[in-house]
């Protein structure tokens, strides 16, 4: 099964109003020659200084079915904005463009194309909406991710978000987004079943809440779960639940079994952590482990870090789902080449680059990132590594997307190269973006000649 999370059937008119209405007119202007928008973002949110990329595939399955069925051209008809003949020729319409993109778990920075779209100008316009829909939002979570995974500093995370984001299709993203950066699992079932993600779970406090004693719901669930038994200790007092745990774990090993571990969701986790590992060790049960989860986001996990606290792993939820601190990203979807004239924007804020380009990394002595510089596409540069790869052709995948697990691995590989200075949590450093003398020639004549 694919890695779409989108709903079946025509996605056609998941777009803006404008991109239609712009359609018409370019239709009806004869404008039919090919364009190549640039995807990019422009800007670092706060104490960002990398993007991981992702969503790609969701993209390319959109596109290679793109098309406007029966139904939404009678929709289109019954708002009685367009056209007769305009609508006619939006019954055949299909996406027959290229597409060149950075894969899904590679690292890219601001101003970098992460993908360039060239198709016949209505095809190109048309997809936007959706484009960066879905790359926006995989994005910002796995970028949002890749910090929570980095500041754990080893210990496993685990996906909890899937009640707080913003729909269900944000939390299929999620859940794959997450486990592309290192998230070890998710507790989204459906997740688990369409992406081959290990599935997630203890309890809820109301399970606890649902016995007279909170002992006698630890000991249900151990009936239930011998071989997989977290307890989730902190409804009433965190830690006499520990002690509590304790008891239980003493009896699940006279028969032949073994307490996993327990969870602490509130209070003071760091004092919580260090008293409930006490309890724990000192009653010989120090292969129990505990998980850390309530509220978590990268800036606790570092500051957990730091502190050595003992958890062994953290549930990680709203603040991942949502990327609480940095909920989007000025990601931008800009002409770059109309007709084989490179255009660029120079609105203050928010310029742009001319034409087709290509991204090139450089690697150091001790194979470390170097730096980037971005290109027009068909520059080369020895010793470096062209990262836009062409994806789509003539409207057609060109090859199989990798899998979830290569992705994964991808994203492990790059990250371990970036400097730490850059993948720091609270002040970044920036990583070096340069721009080709060919590509800034030309940037200066498109000016020269719009001016």
């Amino acid at each position: 099964m694919g890695a779409s999370t989108l709903h079946n059937g025509s996605l056609s008119l998941l777009t803006d109003l404008y991109q239609l209405t712009m359609a018409q007119s370019y239709f009806q202007n004869k404008k039919f020659a090919p364009a190549t928008f640039s995807l990019f973002v422009r800007a670092y949110p706060p104490h960002r200084s990398y993007f991981v990329s992702a969503g790609l595939e969701d993209v390319l399955d959109f596109l290679e079915d793109f098309a406007l069925d029966s139904e939404a051209i009678e929709y289109l008809r019954s708002t009685r904005i367009f056209d007769a003949d305009f609508l006619e020729f939006l019954k055949g319409l299909r996406f027959t463009g290229e597409v060149w993109a950075i894969p899904e778990g590679r690292l890219f920075f601001k101003d970098e194309p992460v993908l360039e779209i060239t198709a016949p100008v209505i095809e190109a316009q048309l997809v936007e909406t959706l484009v960066i829909n879905q790359i926006h939002l995989a994005t910002m979570i796995a970028s949002k991710a890749a910090r929570c995974a980095h500041a754990a500093d080893g210990r496993a995370v685990v996906d909890f978000s899937l009640r707080r984001t913003h729909g269900a299709d944000a939390g299929m993203k999620a859940a794959r987004s997450s486990y592309l950066v290192g998230f070890s699992g998710t507790s989204n079932v459906l997740a688990g079943r369409r992406y081959g993600i290990p599935v997630v779970g203890t309890m809820a406090h109301s399970f606890v809440s649902s016995f007279e004693r909170e002992i006698d719901a630890f000991r249900a669930y151990a009936a239930s779960f011998p071989e997989n038994s977290t307890f989730l200790i902190d409804t009433y007092d965190t830690v006499e639940g520990a002690r509590k745990a304790v008891v239980v774990a003493r009896e699940m090993e006279q028969s032949g079994h073994h307490l996993r571990g327990v969870r602490i969701d509130s209070g003071n986790l760091l004092s919580l952590g260090r008293e409930v590992r006490r309890i724990l060790d000192d009653a010989g049960l120090s292969e129990v482990k505990i998980l850390g989860s309530g509220g978590l986001d990268e800036y606790d996990l570092l500051a957990l870090s730091e502190a050595k606290a003992p958890y062994d792993s953290y549930g990680i939820g709203t603040k991942m789902g949502v990327s609480s601190d940095a909920p989007w990203l000025d990601m931008a979807y800009k002409l770059v080449e109309y007709d084989n004239r490179p255009v660029l924007k120079l609105s203050p804020g928010k310029a742009s680059w001319p034409g087709k380009k290509q991204l090139f990394r450089a690697e150091d002595r001790q194979s470390r990132m170097e730096k980037d510089i971005v290109t027009l596409r068909d520059e080369e540069l020895r010793g470096t590594e062209p990262l836009l790869k062409k994806v789509m052709e003539n409207g057609r995948i060109r090859e199989p997307c990798p899998s979830l697990e290569e992705i994964r691995e991808n994203f492990f590989r790059e990250f371990s190269r970036l400097d730490e200075a850059v993948k720091s949590i609270e002040r970044p450093q920036n990583y070096p973006v340069e721009f080709s003398p060919r590509l800034q020639e030309l940037k200066a004549e498109c000016e020269r000649h719009v001016a």
